[in-house]
């Protein structure tokens, strides 16, 4: 059973219906609060009791290693961040916009959403898209948008981006995206995570990057993986490539790039024969995982295009825990959420997070779920 103040917590409530009170937004990565550096977060720990129950814990993030048991697995995403926010006008129009460069199709084709300047360095959502249109981006390229993308609600398209070297094209002219919960523009590094490979290192659909950091990954440090390895965690990749996201609409993901590593695969396989546990740090490697898990239920090598969306009907196959971020209301994230928790266990975490004034986006605190 959950403790006494937990479960006042969670009287009347429901994860899918919660309003995120002002001032639980993390405006500014923690070493910019006045915090120790980036592992210096709050991490939320759900779990269930021996008899069963739901029961919630708070730790620092820097206790991993001891949450942890000898030949669990964690799987990371090694997808570094683009610079994917670029300036533009439209042509004809004049009218200001920021291309977010989303997921790259082929060498000129590529996701795109166009959005509108705040007027307080960040976007919201553009309304009135009408037609496609032509955009002079900074640098004096013009982006032609083509279709919309089937399932992206009208903000999504493929556009085509006439450059020899689109990713060069990027790093002279964008920046990182971000949203109106964070209060400045920040150099790329402080997106980047201790596990992203430099897209120097990588050829073919790889050779990509994903449009917004895999941010579960961000508060680790180089001594926290130090510390993980010598307590006998083994840490694997995959690589899949985050699109953007649907912050205003919450759409379910669309199709995004992924790889699992025959090396991965094997070492998922052998932890679960052993009874250990195979917890994915962030949503991205859950959904690369499950997307490679072949119809005998096992997991094997695979890399391309999924569509997959983890649900509770769905359910997990060979997930046992996930290191996650904490979500906004009505997030699609939360569906894969409740799959690997189940719902009592997801709303007592929430009702808890809410109630500790825990920390949500990409620069807030974590939340670690260990499955049944």
């Amino acid at each position: 059973m959950a403790y006494p103040a937990q479960q006042q917590a969670l009287d009347g409530f429901g994860v899918d219906e919660f309003e995120l009170p002002e001032g639980l937004e993390a405006s500014a990565p923690p070493e910019e609060r006045g915090r120790a550096g980036r592992d210096d977060v709050r991490l939320l720990v759900g779990r269930f009791a021996e008899g069963g129950g739901p029961l919630v814990a708070h730790h620092a993030f820097r206790e991993l290693p001891r949450l942890l048991q000898p030949g669990d697995v964690l799987v990371v995403n090694t997808s570094a961040t683009l610079p994917a926010a670029v300036d533009g006008r439209v042509l004809g129009t004049g009218e200001q916009v920021v291309v977010h460069f989303s997921t790259r199709r082929s060498a000129r084709r590529w996701v795109v959403e166009l959005r509108t300047p705040d007027g307080r360095g960040s976007t919201r959502q553009r309304v009135g898209t009408g037609g496609p249109v032509r955009v002079r981006l900074a640098g004096g390229t013009v982006l032609t948008q083509v279709e919309p993308l089937p399932g992206g609600a009208g903000r999504l398209w493929t556009a085509d981006f006439p450059v020899p070297d689109p990713l060069a094209q990027l790093a002279r002219h964008g920046r990182a995206i971000r949203y109106g919960y964070t209060d400045a523009d920040r150099p790329l590094a402080a997106y980047q995570t201790v596990f992203a490979r430099s897209l120097a290192e990588v050829e073919g659909p790889a050779a990509a990057g994903s449009a917004e950091m895999p941010s579960a990954a961000r508060p680790f440090t180089a001594e926290l993986v130090a510390q993980l390895v010598s307590r006998g965690v083994q840490i694997v990749p995959i690589t899949l490539h985050t699109g953007v996201a649907s912050v205003e609409s919450h759409e379910p993901p669309y199709p995004e790039w992924f790889e699992v590593p025959a090396a991965t695969a094997r070492a998922v396989g052998s932890a679960r024969r052993a009874g250990s546990r195979v917890v994915a740090v962030g949503t991205t490697a859950v959904r690369a995982l499950e997307s490679a898990v072949g119809t005998d239920g096992t997991l094997g090598a695979a890399s391309g295009w999924t569509e997959l969306v983890v649900t509770p009907e769905r359910g997990v196959r060979v997930v046992d825990g996930l290191l996650t971020g904490l979500h906004e209301p009505r997030a699609s994230h939360l569906l894969m959420l409740e799959a690997i928790a189940g719902r009592p266990l997801l709303d007592l975490s929430y009702a808890e997070a809410l109630r500790e004034r825990y920390l949500w986006h990409e620069f807030g605190d974590l939340h670690l779920i260990l499955a049944r």
